[in-house]
């Protein structure tokens, strides 16, 4: 029986979620899934390319579409998806619905950690779909699309069944009322909301998708996945597996549908618009993402644009520092929605403990390093990864032209590997605090502004007001002072923005662990909703009780 298998699974990760240290259910090193591991997963996502996905549980498709390009390779990918009519998709939701319903949360939990396992199974096809899709590196591809999406699914898993096993399903009340009592029999059921639409991003299709599709599935809402048009395989891997687990334990694998649509046709409007969908979860830009937020009817999660800031104000180790913000600002090519931008700097230079450094040298030892990273051949390419699409590149390539002082200018590089690879450096630029027309957007991908500011204060105000207009999802500091510290955390939290201080060595501001961080704190315009917070789960479903008269 499933609750026996994942019982234990389930409360230590509820346990990991109350506690917030350390939890992973998923090693994150691919050498723990077993030598060959590697191996067949390539030869499976190479067997996928070039024909149609037929993997799926899903019927009565009205055509096929594909159109991902390999970021590193620069060739078609040649998969090609079933397309449905968005009726088709809701009336299936909506009959499988029904029973998902019914179905006790502790045996939703254990069915839905058993499609984990078989997505557990296709981590190393996920990775190469993503490597070739998103043009993640093939290291983040699969940690990322794989151990820690998981991660995050389980997460949502644990925290929805700990929130549906709140209250108890039945009891007797009794009221005394001197000689005589009243007695009544209650119960207590939540009631899922409906449909749950959630639409994919190009460059996390898999870790951003799987914590809103698992929030509404274990809140017993049925779920329609709504891929990108040019980050799809990677998903219907995993909706595949899914499918596939709930069908071999007796499930309507129409629980969860895959939605594959193209650029000349979307059908995300269709969807979110259809008065079955309660609740839609988005990763993406600003605009659609306020689009979705003004539906009405609707329960909406955003993750939108934001503009993360760091403040530099005084450090121990200068060189550790740069070294991590270099790696920060380099890693995946900026396009991590965590990825710092704006770097406020004093202009009277930052306190170490060799004395101080001026505000020039700072930022030609940034310059440096950024130089000697994307130039080592060992660690440049597997870095910055390909970027996924022409708009970032060329958004990349124009960044000279925003104004402020070129301190470096991104360029292309080879990569070893794949010779057509899609890649470029960041770009530095040195602004004023009063160019706040060039630091006042998300400029996303592989571009970094320097802002220099009067002092620390400035710079933290500056931060404040860019997570108060703009949104941010991070935020990094560096000081010595206890008292700036405090001022740093007491100003940016105010804007709900976290704050990561310090940090050098193999930890950058970019990176968010399941079970411990929430991710994105919904109090910003970057977006309304956290990974994985109360609030993600309980807008799911409504508690309704009932009362009986007792004999």
């Amino acid at each position: 029986m499933l609750v026996a298998k994942h019982q234990n699974t389930i409360d230590n990760a509820v346990k990991a979620n109350h506690e917030r240290t350390f939890y992973a259910h998923y090693p994150e090193h691919p050498k723990a899934y077993g030598d060959e591991a590697h191996a067949i997963g390539m030869q499976s996502y190479q067997q996928m390319l070039n024909k149609p996905f037929k993997q799926l549980l899903q019927t009565g498709e009205t055509g096929w579409t594909g159109e991902e390009v390999s970021p590193y390779s620069g060739e078609v990918l040649g998969v090609t998806y079933p397309e449905f009519a968005v009726k088709d998709l809701i009336e299936k939701a909506t009959e499988a619905g029904k029973s998902w319903a019914k179905v006790p949360a502790a045996e939703r939990a254990a069915a839905l950690a058993e499609t984990l396992d078989r997505i557990k199974d296709h981590f190393f096809d996920i990775a190469n779909a993503t490597m070739h899709t998103t043009g993640q590196s093939y290291m983040m591809s699969f940690q990322a699309s794989g151990p820690h999406a998981n991660d995050r699914a389980l997460e949502a898993i644990a925290a929805g069944y700990h929130e549906l096993t709140r209250y108890p399903e039945n009891l007797l009340w009794e009221k005394p009322m001197g000689k005589v009592s009243v007695k009544l029999s209650k119960s207590f059921r939540a009631i899922p909301k409906g449909i749950g639409v959630v639409i994919g991003c190009s460059t996390f299709p898999v870790w951003n998708s799987l914590p809103g599709m698992y929030a509404d599935l274990i809140t017993g809402n049925p779920v329609i996945v709504k891929p990108h048009p040019r980050a799809i395989l990677p998903i219907a891997i995993a909706v595949s597996c899914i499918q596939q687990a709930l069908q071999d334990n007796g499930y309507n694998p129409d629980i969860c549908q895959l939605a594959p649509d193209s650029t000349e046709h979307l059908i995300t409007k269709e969807l979110c618009e259809d008065p079955a969908v309660k609740l839609i979860d988005y990763t993406g830009g600003s605009a659609f993402g306020e689009y979705v937020e003004s539906l009405k009817g609707k329960t909406a999660f955003t993750e939108k644009a934001g503009v993360n800031s760091i403040i530099l104000d005084s450090v121990k180790d200068l060189d550790a520092v740069i070294q991590n913000l270099a790696f920060s600002i380099s890693l995946y090519s900026g396009q991590m929605c965590t990825a710092p931008q704006n770097f406020f700097i004093p202009e009277h230079g930052i306190q170490t403990s060799n004395g101080l450094v001026s505000f020039n040298d700072v930022v030609q030892k940034f310059k440096e390093a950024v130089e000697a990273l994307v130039n080592n051949p060992k660690m440049g390419a597997g870095t910055l990864g390909a970027v996924q699409n022409e708009q970032t590149l060329q958004r990349a390539k124009d960044a000279q032209m925003l104004g402020g002082k070129v301190v470096l200018a991104g360029q292309t590089i080879n990569n070893e590997e794949f010779s057509k690879a899609r890649m470029f450096t960041p770009t530095i630029l040195e602004v004023t605090s009063a160019d706040n027309k060039i630091y006042e957007q998300e400029l996303f991908g592989p571009i970094v502004l320097i802002v220099k500011t009067k002092d620390t204060q400035h710079s933290v105000q500056l931060a404040k007001q860019m997570a108060l207009k703009h949104g941010a999802i991070t935020c990094g500091a560096y000081t010595t002072d206890p008292a700036v510290k405090a001022e740093i955390t007491e100003e940016m939290n105010s804007v709900f923005t976290p704050v990561s201080f310090n940090l050098t060595g193999f930890i950058w501001v970019n990176q968010h662990a399941a079970f411990s961080d929430f991710h994105v704190t919904g109090g910003n315009p970057a977006g309304n909703a956290s990974f994985t917070n109360q609030e993600f789960i309980l807008k799911r479903f409504v508690w309704v009780g009932n009362r009986e008269l007792a004999e």
